[in-house]
């Protein structure tokens, strides 16, 4: 049985909202047309007259009702008949015979306009005029004279059309909120609030085929505050259990500041990541759990202790800033690869020069050098690690670097690399004389 709801007026009324109120099964015709599959629906709202009568009472508008075994028979008649309409099956001629062909919806049944103005003026010269005489002609002649088009739109007009609703899907929403009868000021009840919302929002991510990278979490507390933080994921994801840990460890980082009323949590739905391995390529880690792994690494020394080290652009020694961590696609591995060989094929300007890696002591270690006409001669460096000593035998500087000088943390140095001999073996070093203290350290060595 099928129900057609066929609004007058459009004002203040989403008919495709209220229809989804009675079914989930809702089909939207036209703009204030829908209809209705409501087989089954008897146990909630009782016989298909208390139904329509109940469609009509909670319009907000004036709207015609009609239920037939047949929707485009409920169609018609919904749109051109007022108030309430039963058609029992095997009488849709009844009700439908007196209509005249221009009524006919030929979108129903997906015949163009053309053909079914065509179709229309031929009916009319044979002087058929209403859907009654339509269905009185016989079906092989329709069909030899006006073919499949001509047979399609004389069983719409007899009622007798075999389809499927073509289910309007309601807008998916990816959030959940659930207001708390009595505020929470503890994590471990919280938690079962926070597990009971991500499952609702993991179980609609699966059933779009879709994921996500950011948790929004929106908490109401107990003094009219809100309460708010964003989780950001290295890469698309969509289990609950994992976004669970993640939450209980931000939460413990950041905690509300009162007692929690509500909860709310939002994501923004995206494409997720799929990852195919190759044959002789061993499994990496799963993202998911490096991604736990840095949240607690977070909560034990700070969030802005933890991240990927990122060179400043500035001239202060071993300057450098942490970002977050995140997973490298294959995109950003082929523009890598792509830049690589772009430099490979570009002339070098210096050929056969040896390159040295430079090995840099943390902490710099402190050194007592011996001046000679205001060069370093002799180097005395020791540390519980490592020592340094010896003569110098060779040198380049000094290099002057300064820096910051409106800062309280400005630098100023004079840098020199030397050749050290000890036991006749020698080694190059880095050393550095700071200018305001008039300390002198070893930055590191050459390798």
């Amino acid at each position: 049985m099928f129900a057609c709801v066929h609004a007058l007026e459009s004002a203040g009324l989403s008919l495709v909202e209220f229809a989804y109120g009675f079914s989930p099964v809702v089909e939207e015709v036209r703009p204030g047309t829908v209809v209705i599959d409501v087989e089954g629906c008897e146990l909630l709202f009782g016989s298909p007259y208390q139904l329509a009568g109940e469609v009509v009472r909670r319009a907000q508008t004036t709207v015609n009702v009609a239920l037939a075994a047949n929707p485009d028979a409920a169609i018609h008649a919904a749109t051109y008949l007022k108030g309430i309409t039963f058609i029992s099956p095997g009488e849709e001629l009844t009700c439908l015979g007196d209509f005249l062909l221009a009524q006919l919806d030929h979108s129903l049944v997906n015949v163009e306009k053309k053909v079914a103005d065509e179709i229309r003026e031929t009916l009319r010269l044979w002087g058929v005029r209403s859907f009654g005489d339509f269905a009185s002609l016989p079906a092989a002649g329709v069909s030899e004279r006006l073919g499949p088009a001509g047979i399609k739109l004389q069983q719409l007009a007899t009622g007798k059309t075999e389809r499927h609703l073509k289910v309007k899907q309601p807008t998916p929403v990816f959030a959940n909120s659930i207001e708390l009868e009595h505020p929470l000021s503890e994590l471990e009840p919280l938690s079962f609030i926070f597990a009971r919302l991500l499952h609702h929002l993991c179980a609609a991510l699966n059933a779009y085929a879709l994921a996500t990278n950011e948790l929004c979490v929106t908490m109401q507390l107990a003094d009219q505050a809100t309460h708010e933080r964003r989780l950001s994921l290295p890469y698309p994801m969509r289990d609950h259990k994992v976004f669970l840990k993640l939450l209980l460890l931000d939460t413990e980082m950041h905690p509300p500041q009162a007692a929690v009323r509500s909860v709310a949590i939002a994501c923004e739905p995206v494409k997720p990541r799929v990852l195919q391995n190759g044959l002789f390529v061993p499994l990496a880690p799963a993202p998911d759990k490096l991604e736990l792994t840095l949240a607690r690494l977070a909560k034990l020394v700070g969030e802005q202790n933890i991240g990927s080290p990122v060179v400043l652009d500035t001239h202060r020694p071993d300057a450098f800033s942490l970002k977050r961590f995140s997973l490298q696609t294959n995109a950003d591995i082929r523009k890598r690869r792509k830049a690589g060989a772009g430099a490979l094929n570009r002339p070098s300007r210096i050929d056969d020069e040896p390159c040295l890696g430079f090995r840099t002591f943390r902490p710099p270690l402190r050194a007592i050098v011996e001046i000679d006409q205001g060069c370093p001669a002799q180097v005395s460096a020791w540390s519980k690690q490592r020592s340094v000593y010896g003569k110098v035998v060779s040198m380049a500087g000094p290099w002057r670097t300064t820096g910051d000088w409106w800062r309280d943390d400005r630098w100023a140095r004079d840098e020199w690399d030397v050749m050290l001999e000890r036991q006749g073996q020698q080694s190059l070093y880095r050393i550095y004389r700071e200018l305001e203290t008039e300390h002198w350290f070893v930055e590191g060595n050459y390798d």
